[in-house]
């Protein structure tokens, strides 16, 4: 399992360095505004890929603890409290995006193409044959760990404009930051655990543990999270290339 350990937080130093990431702080506030647009894409696909993942497995534990975070995304089935989604788009009106600008915005190619290349992702993970560890895996570290990481690099710029006189306005990018967060090694996650990943992360465990070939569940625990891996850094990447930012015209 440390050996899982090691691997897995190498991943998430190689995603910390990402040029785009890396440099979030120096960048000028028209791209990072294009960044945070395009990233809410992304968010929007959120819910549906937990469905989909949902659809998919078998794993009953595993089920009940998808389950339970897909619906923290909406937490009032009264309506009076607004969803996570609904707490993004206050947030980046907090930092000065205007409505119009979210208004105008649309998916660039290379926003669809991670969009559709997670949805292919999940999908085909139901097919293997560790499906519900591979499938668990992907809603751990795509889902939620690297969620994490990218947010905390994004409140490294946001962080000042949305904390003042002590307090912390953001409703959805520090919040996510700090519950999605890998706090304890899988080794040491426990029922108590309190954040998203490390509460997958208990299952994960299990099924690693509990493989009838150890060393093939470890190379599906592998695969997942490189798989994983570079589909965010894909969505990324077309910030440093202008000809991919190009928005893909309206259907129909």
């Amino acid at each position: 399992m440390r050996d899982l350990d090691r691997f897995e937080d190498e991943l998430i130093e190689q995603y910390e360095r990402h040029p785009v990431l890396a440099d979030i702080t120096r960048l000028p506030d028209e791209e990072f505004a294009e960044i945070l647009l395009q990233r809410r894409f992304l968010s929007l696909a959120f819910t549906p890929a937990y469905d989909l993942a949902i659809d998919l497995l078998q794993d009953e534990a595993g089920l009940r603890i998808a389950r339970v975070i897909l619906r923290e995304e909406y937490p009032d089935g009264r309506g009076h409290t607004p969803s996570h989604r609904e707490d993004m788009t206050y947030d980046m009106g907090s930092l000065g995006i205007p409505r119009s600008a979210i208004v105008r915005s649309r998916p660039t190619a290379a926003t669809r193409r991670a969009i559709e290349d997670t949805f292919a992702l999940i999908a085909d993970a139901g097919g293997h044959e560790r499906s519900d560890l591979k499938l668990l895996t992907i809603l751990r570290f795509w889902g939620e760990i690297l969620v994490s990481v990218e947010y905390g690099r994004l409140w490294q710029r946001m962080g000042p404009q949305l904390t003042g006189d002590g307090e912390n306005r953001s409703r959805f990018y520090y919040p996510h930051h700090v519950h999605d967060a890998k706090k304890r090694s899988l080794e040491s996650v426990s029922l108590l655990s309190t954040t998203h990943s490390d509460r997958l992360g208990t299952r994960v465990r299990e099924l690693l543990t509990g493989a009838d070939d150890e060393a093939a569940a470890a190379a599906c625990f592998r695969e997942a999270e490189e798989q994983s891996l570079r589909l965010k850094t894909a969505f990324y990447d077309q910030f440093r290339h202008a000809p991919d930012r190009a928005p893909v015209p309206p259907r129909g």
